[in-house]
C-alpha cells in the first residue's frame, strides 16, 4: 500500500542507498548531532573536517524528513527582505547577516563539487510578484540590493518579460536570481551523508534520541545505547521541542504538499518553465514549483490547518496548478506527498545554545542553502571562531504564544487571516 505522505518522487527517482545500523551501545564522542537532514548533516561534514569526533543519530532514515521531501528550491538569503531584517537588527548587523546568508549559495555549490554530489543541480530563481504592491516593495529591494552586495545579485523583472522565465499569467513582475537554483534534495542529503563518513563521522540510522542529559558533558540516550559527548547540536528542525521544549516555543510545524506529474518532455517542459529555474511567488500562502531533472512538473500549492493529511494529496494540490497551467488539464499525476516545515514567527532561522546544548531550526521555507551555511557555522565556533554563530544569536525572535497547546490554533488563526487577504 502507497503510504500518502512518503508517496515521494525523490524516493523513487533517487536510487538504492543502504542504511546505517542503529546505535547498539553506549559511546563517546566530542560533539553528538540529532537529526539526518542538510542542517545535521552539514554540520557533521564540516565538525569531522575540523578534526572533531562526532556522532549523528537519525530517529528513521537520512533525509526523511524535510530534508528529503521539500521542494528543492535553492533561495538566496532569508525569507525576510534585506531591507526589512535591517530596520530589526541595526545596519551594521543586518549588512553582515545578509552578505554571510548570501554565501550559503556558495557554500552549498562548493560542497557539491568537493564531494562530487549528483542532485540535478540548475541555476535560476525567479519569484513572482503576486499584487502590483508587491512588485513596488520588489523594486524597492532589488535597489537596496545593488547597493547592499553589488549589480547583479538580483534581476528585476518586467511584467511584459515574465514569459522568458515562466510562461504564466496574472503576475506583476518578479525578481530573478541567477545564483538561486534548484535540486534534487535527497540526492544531495545523501552525498552530504557520505562525506561526513568519509570525514570521520559516525552515522546511526533509526536511533532516537529519547532523552538528553545536561552536565559537565551531555548523555543523549536512544532505546538501545547512548553517546556521552561534550555538545548536542539538536538539528531536528520541527522535531526540536520534543528535545528541547524551551527553544521549540520558537518555531511551528506547518505541513506541505508537493505533486509531480508524469514526465512531459523537454519541449513541453521548457514551454511551461524556458528558463528552467525554480519558482516561487509572493503569496502568503504561496505556489512553489520546478521542473525535474526527466522534465516533470514539481509543484507545491494551497493550504491545510490540520496535521492530518489530506486522503488525496494529489487532488488537493492539483487545481492549485491547473490555475497556472490549465494546459495540463490531462496530464497524469505520478506522485503526490507531504513533510512538515518548521517556521519563526518572523521567519528567520533561530540558531542559539543553551550551556553545552546548541539548536538550530525554523528556516521557514529556506532550509535547502542555509543549513548548509549553518552546518559550517557551527563548526566554525567550535574551533574557537564564534563571530559568525554570535551574528544569528543577534536576531531577536519571540515565542509562539499559547504554549504547547495553544500554539497551533494561535497559528491557524494568523494563516487563516493571510490566506483571506492573498484571496481579497
Amino acid at each position: 500500500m502507497r503510504d500518502p505522505l512518503n508517496d515521494s518522487y525523490y524516493i523513487a527517482s533517487a536510487g538504492e542507498c543502504a542504511a546505517d545500523a542503529p546505535l547498539m551501545s553506549d559511546i563517546k564522542a566530542d560533539i553528538c548531532i540529532i537529526g539526518g537532514g542538510f542542517t545535521g548533516l552539514s554540520a557533521a561534514v564540516a565538525c569531522a573536517e575540523a578534526g572533531f569526533d562526532v556522532v549523528l543519530l537519525e530517529s528513521e532514515q537520512i533525509g526523511f524528513a524535510a530534508s528529503g521531501r521539500n521542494g528543492g528550491q535553492m533561495i538566496p538569503g532569508f525569507n525576510m527582505a534585506a531591507t526589512d531584517l535591517i530596520k530589526l537588527v541595526g545596519e551594521d548587523v543586518g549588512q553582515q547577516l545578509c552578505h554571510l546568508a548570501m554565501s550559503a549559495r556558495d557554500r552549498v555549490h562548493a560542497r557539491i563539487e568537493r564531494h562530487n554530489i549528483d542532485c540535478d543541480l540548475q541555476h535560476g530563481h525567479i519569484h513572482l510578484a503576486a499584487k502590483k504592491n508587491d512588485f513596488a516593495y520588489l523594486e524597492d529591494e532589488v535597489a537596496f540590493s545593488d547597493r547592499l552586495l553589488g549589480v547583479g545579485e538580483a534581476v528585476l523583472v518586467a511584467p511584459t518579460d515574465i514569459d522568458r522565465y515562466v510562461n504564466v499569467s496574472g503576475y506583476h513582475g518578479g525578481v530573478y536570481v541567477p545564483k538561486g537554483g534548484h535540486l534534487h534534495p535527497l540526492k544531495y542529503a545523501r552525498g552530504l551523508k557520505r562525506a561526513a563518513k568519509s570525514a570521520g563521522a559516525r552515522i546511526f540510522e533509526g536511533s532516537r534520541a529519547a532523552s538528553i542529559t545536561e552536565g559537565e558533558k551531555v548523555v543523549v540516550r536512544t532505546i538501545s545505547g547512548s553517546v556521552t559527548a561534550r555538545y548536542v547540536f539538536l538539528a531536528c528542525d520541527a522535531e526540536t521541542g520534543d528535545l528541547a521544549p524551551k527553544a521549540g516555543r520558537y518555531t511551528m510545524p506547518v505541513l506541505n504538499y508537493i505533486i509531480a506529474t508524469e514526465p512531459l518532455g523537454e519541449e513541453r517542459a521548457r514551454a511551461l518553465i524556458p528558463s528552467n529555474a525554480a519558482v516561487s511567488d509572493s503569496k502568503f500562502v504561496l505556489n512553489y514549483f520546478r521542473l525535474s531533472a526527466d522534465n516533470r512538473l514539481l509543484f507545491a500549492g494551497g493550504e491545510k490547518y490540520t496535521p492530518k493529511p489530506p486522503e488525496d494529496i494529489a487532488a488537493f494540490v492539483r487545481p492549485y496548478m491547473l490555475k497556472l497551467f490549465p494546459q495540463l488539464l490531462d496530464t497524469r499525476i505520478d506522485y503526490a506527498w507531504g513533510g512538515t516545515v518548521g517556521i519563526t514567527v518572523n521567519r528567520l532561522p533561530h540558531i542559539g545554545r543553551e550551556g553545552n546544548k546548541l539548536f538550530a531550526h525554523g528556516y521557514s521555507g529556506q532550509g535547502v542553502l542555509l543549513t548548509t551555511l549553518v552546518g559550517e557555522v557551527l563548526a566554525e565556533m567550535l574551533k574557537g571562531d564564534s563571530r559568525n554563530f554570535n551574528l544569528f544569536e543577534k536576531i531577536p525572535h519571540r515565542a509562539f504564544p499559547g504554549g504547547k497547546l495553544l500554539r497551533t490554533p494561535t497559528y491557524v488563526a494568523g494563516m487563516l487571516y493571510s490566506a483571506m487577504m492573498d484571496r481579497l
